[in-house]
């Protein structure tokens, strides 16, 4: 027996009480200004990183009183940082492989001594009357946690490198709360979390607090379409049905003569009145409207995604997102009592025939396989840090960018949109290991021929390979940058696969 419920074991509980994926964004009381420091800028986000109660353990068996109540004393208890990883801190050891897995292949169980840290800080809360819901929001924690407040179970969550939502505003109290999250080192995501890096446990992301009003937009959608003017050229083939912000564009010698942009909105708890503007980098108005509601059809790439309302937006002589060009129009979506701010981009990428084309021109990628990884503090990296990895980047002539293995900060896609880059985005799925399975005959030939069978071509793992593929696309559906998802790398192929591609398409 453990302490906790062994989800960390079970396919069919992959998450408990998290919010429905949706678009990355954080909002405020008043419009700010959108980019990667809208974090920093934003009064309805309670940043909770910095120095954190600890306690590392080299197995969940060995933790036997709970430990979340809160009035359990934090004397004698050590101090890290959060985000950060416990190895690079000096607890457990580091760990390196490439294709094998770091235990032994028993899916989906995991070794009976399961190392697992327990973070602990008390959080000082003042309520909102404009916000008064409140969101508990962790963008990485490795490899998965459980969650209490103030004695009270919240929820559960795995996907080492996606964002984890939860609703607290039921146990969260004005003055001093109590946060505790008990992390494991492996679970059964382990299994699809195979990438040939060092392996790290702990939160790696930024913690924070969300305050929102009752009532607002959970999530958007941003796609626009190009009107062709009278250059002679025609417009494109048909475009993608996931096109994270994309436009279809003319081909190359016709100028679009106007832009229809659509916003399509999805609300939890009913539909408020939403306005939503586009502006120039310049700051001048070029569109405004309002969501209103709308069924989608049977053919339509929205269906079942929860977008209610929408609006469309004319935009005169559109100005196009590229590489070379990284031109961003600013997106204000106004509810009462709050203001979403983002960046858009104009851009579509079709392949034709064997050439890959972005706005209607044969494109070029010179690109590269990129982790986050600092050798002081691993997985755990800061936005100076992106910047600098994108600036050696663009003094190198790179222009692409691939999430190899696993969705890359949140941030990094934001400085993508803005320095111009392509970028790749995928899913946090590689099972690699399944290659290397002992067979009576270890020929090359026979092991590509059985790669796929505990895993990839095993329906068993269906739901969990088409949520990291729903987690990938969901978050960054309107960065620009994004022309291209993955649903993983090294796993072979087989039906989960098929399944997460299509949900995709």
């Amino acid at each position: 027996m453990t302490i906790v419920p062994r989800h960390y074991e079970d396919l069919e509980t992959l998450h408990e009480n998290t919010l429905p994926p949706r678009a990355y964004y954080l909002p405020a009381s008043t419009a700010i200004t959108p980019g990667p420091r809208a974090r920093e800028r934003s009064d309805r986000v309670h940043l909770l990183n910095g120095q954190w109660a600890f306690t590392y353990h080299p197995s969940i068996h060995q933790v036997t009183e709970p430990f979340w109540g809160r009035d359990v004393p934090l004397d004698g208890m050590d101090r890290v940082p959060v985000p950060s990883t416990w190895q690079h801190l000096g607890y457990d050891r580091h760990q390196y492989t490439n294709v094998r897995y770091p235990i032994p292949f028993d899916p989906p169980f995991v070794p009976q001594d399961n190392p697992c840290g327990i973070y602990l800080r008390d959080v000082e809360y003042a309520p909102d009357p404009d916000a008064p819901q409140t969101y508990l929001v962790l963008e990485g924690v490795d490899s998965c946690f459980y969650v209490w407040l103030n004695g009270q179970y919240v929820g559960y969550s795995q996907v080492s490198h996606a964002t984890s939502e939860f609703d607290v505003t039921e146990v969260i109290e004005p003055g001093t709360n109590r946060l505790a999250i008990l992390v494991l080192k492996w679970c059964d995501g382990t299994y699809l979390e195979d990438q040939d890096k060092f392996r790290t446990s702990g939160i790696f992301r930024d913690v924070y607090l969300l305050s929102r009003p009752r009532q607002t937009l959970f999530d958007y959608a941003v796609t626009t379409s190009l009107v062709p003017g009278d250059g002679g050229g025609a417009r494109c083939g048909a475009s993608p049905v996931v096109r994270s912000g994309a436009a279809p564009v003319v081909r190359s010698g016709a100028a679009p003569e106007r832009a229809v942009i659509e916003v399509r909105g999805a609300f939890r708890t009913g539909p408020v009145p939403t306005t939503v503007r586009l502006a120039d980098r310049q700051g001048a108005v070029v569109a405004t409207g309002q969501l209103e509601p709308f069924t989608p059809g049977d053919d339509d790439p929205g269906i079942g995604t929860g977008y209610t309302h929408r609006v469309r937006l004319a935009v005169g002589d559109p100005h196009l997102w590229s590489a070379e060009d990284p031109y961003l129009y600013h997106l204000t979506i106004t509810t009462p009592g709050e203001v979403i701010t983002d960046r858009v981009g104009l851009r579509e990428v079709e392949v034709t025939g064997a050439v890959v084309r972005l706005n209607g021109r044969p494109l070029t990628l010179r690109g590269v396989n990129r982790h986050d990884s600092d050798p002081a503090t691993g997985p755990a990296i800061g936005l100076e840090h992106m910047r600098r990895d994108l600036r050696l980047m663009k003094e190198h002539n790179i222009n692409a960018v691939r999430s190899s293995h696993y969705p890359n900060d949140p941030r990094f896609y934001q400085l993508c949109d803005e320095y111009g880059f392509y970028v790749m985005s995928e899913a946090d799925n590689e099972s690699h290991g399944t290659q290397t399975r002992f067979l009576a005959d270890d020929s090359w030939d026979n092991q590509v021929e059985h790669w796929n069978e505990p895993i990839a071509d095993n329906p068993e793992w269906t739901d969990a390979t088409v949520d990291r593929m729903q987690l990938c696309v969901h978050r960054e559906k309107n960065r620009p940058s994004v022309i291209a998802w993955s649903a993983g790398n090294e796993c072979s192929y087989g039906c989960t696969l098929e399944a997460a591609l299509f949900w995709a398409k």
